[in-house]
């Protein structure tokens, strides 16, 4: 797809990303959707404002009304499309920095749209196939201010307030300025826990932190759960579609060990998890342990999406699939990924034993990543070039799903393009960190090398 990366279209604001490409992708969209209304919202980014009237303009202008709730986390967008039925378009760049926007499509259904919906919008708005109406068919805007309270209540009524209000947790939070910042901190409160928060402020600058719920960006998370003696910490991205996890000594999680503490309790025999291709071993390993089966997808929600449905219509049970990004799907719940429900989910796994015991049988493999940056189209060919000449002398077992995967046993290796910003991405994992930070340097340096 040209206009979809693996998570929407997104760029920098204003360059990359215009207000006449989102109100091209609105007017298709429109055009696409067999719908009389849509809802529209952004996370806290100072461009949001702007793209979300270019969206409004261009649904209004094929003849669709248009529901404006303001500053939402993505999974309350999702629930307001779910509960009106009708479709929605999210004016977010989740964890990349504040001077890119992009644009999620939701269907009436509540989900993200599965590949083939993307596709059909795609050819429309590369085609400009728009069916625009006459002046007095226009669609009109309503402000709608409840969505957020509509969207909590509803995670308050899909958990277990009970175990966790039992538990007397106290937990440390950071929305990370974004549109979490509106719903986590009172619903954490309302499920009976002490909540203290850092960069708890909307904040479309990103001053405390940048977006994305990495190590490196949280230290003063760190820090406060410590300071608070909470029981754990949680931080969400800019769109709060994703929640990662320090345990009670201030200790980050990795992000695969508490997708795979999860799934062994979500998961049992004869069921079906999917992941991405840089899915963790620690995943596999649970998988195996209660015979599971493991469905593999490109890198991107939209595609685990999409394979979680063709699931279903095999009549297969999914009742937990995501990445070690902090992005989980419940799908028994919403087939959504939901910042703040999957920190509830958590809560419950630490409501009767501490955070660092939880994830203690996933914590045997290490993982490092190194991002390389690109400055052109001709940079990006030729590092993939060079990466794809590594891996064709590699004694490894290769997989071409998304990107290069080499698979040596008992350690793995991922190069693959960004499919949100101008990155190539590598990532490896081990028994060992130094057998983990030796693959990917390796890597790195080939890559690197091309362009130097």
């Amino acid at each position: 797809m040209e206009v979809f990366g693996s998570s929407g279209a997104r760029g920098i604001a204003g360059t990359e990303l215009t207000p006449e490409f989102v109100l091209t992708v609105a007017q298709a969209a429109g055009t696409v959707w067999e719908a009389d209304r849509a809802a529209v919202a952004t996370d806290t980014r100072l461009t949001g404002q702007m793209f979300a009237d270019a969206t409004a303009s261009g649904l209004a202008g094929v003849g669709l009304d248009v529901d404006r709730l303001g500053v939402t986390p993505t999974p309350a967008i999702g629930r307001y499309c779910e509960q009106e039925a009708i479709p929605g378009v999210m004016l977010t760049a989740s964890h990349n920095p504040p001077e890119y926007n992009g644009v999620k499509l939701i269907g009436a259904d509540g989900i993200e749209l599965s590949i083939d919906r993307l596709e059909r919008i795609e050819a429309h708005a590369l085609g400009e196939e728009f069916d625009l109406v006459p002046w007095e068919f226009v669609g009109e805007s309503r402000e709608i201010d409840t969505a957020n309270a509509t969207y909590r209540q509803s995670l308050i009524d899909a958990v277990d307030t009970d175990r966790i209000a039992d538990a007397d947790l106290t937990v440390a939070l950071d929305p990370g300025h974004g549109a979490g910042g509106l719903v986590s901190p009172e619903f954490y409160r309302e499920l009976g826990c002490k909540v203290v928060t850092v960069n708890a402020q909307l904040d479309g600058r990103f001053p405390g932190r940048m977006p994305e719920p990495v190590p490196e960006n949280l230290d003063d998370l760190s820090r406060l759960v410590t300071a608070a003696d909470a029981d754990v910490g949680i931080a969400h991205d800019g769109d709060a579609d994703r929640s990662v996890f320090f345990d009670e000594q201030g200790q980050f999680i990795d992000g695969n060990a508490s997708l795979a503490a999860l799934a062994e309790r979500e998961l049992s025999a004869g069921d079906h998890t999917v992941a991405a291709v840089n899915v963790s071993q620690r995943l596999v390993d649970v998988c195996e342990r209660v015979d599971a089966e493991l469905e593999l997808t490109p890198i991107g929600a939209s595609h685990i999406i999409t394979r979680i449905k063709e699931l279903w219509t095999a009549g297969e049970t999914v009742p937990i699939a995501g990445e070690g990004n902090g992005g989980v799907f419940f799908p028994n719940h919403r087939l959504v990924r939901d910042g703040p429900y999957i920190g509830a989910k958590f809560l419950e796994l630490i409501a009767e034993r501490p955070a660092s015991e939880v994830v203690t049988p996933y914590q045997d493999y290490h993982s490092t990543r190194v991002n390389l940056a690109y400055g052109s189209e001709a940079e990006r060919r030729t590092m993939l070039s060079a990466a794809e000449d590594y891996v064709k002398t590699a004694d490894a077992e290769i997989s071409t799903l998304d990107g290069y995967r080499l698979d040596y046993g008992d350690s793995w290796v991922l190069v693959r393009p960004s499919g949100t910003e101008p990155k190539i991405r590598i990532v490896a994992e081990a028994t060992t960190a130094d057998r983990a930070e030796e693959l990917a340097t390796d890597l790195a340096d080939v890559v690197r090398a091309a362009v130097e």
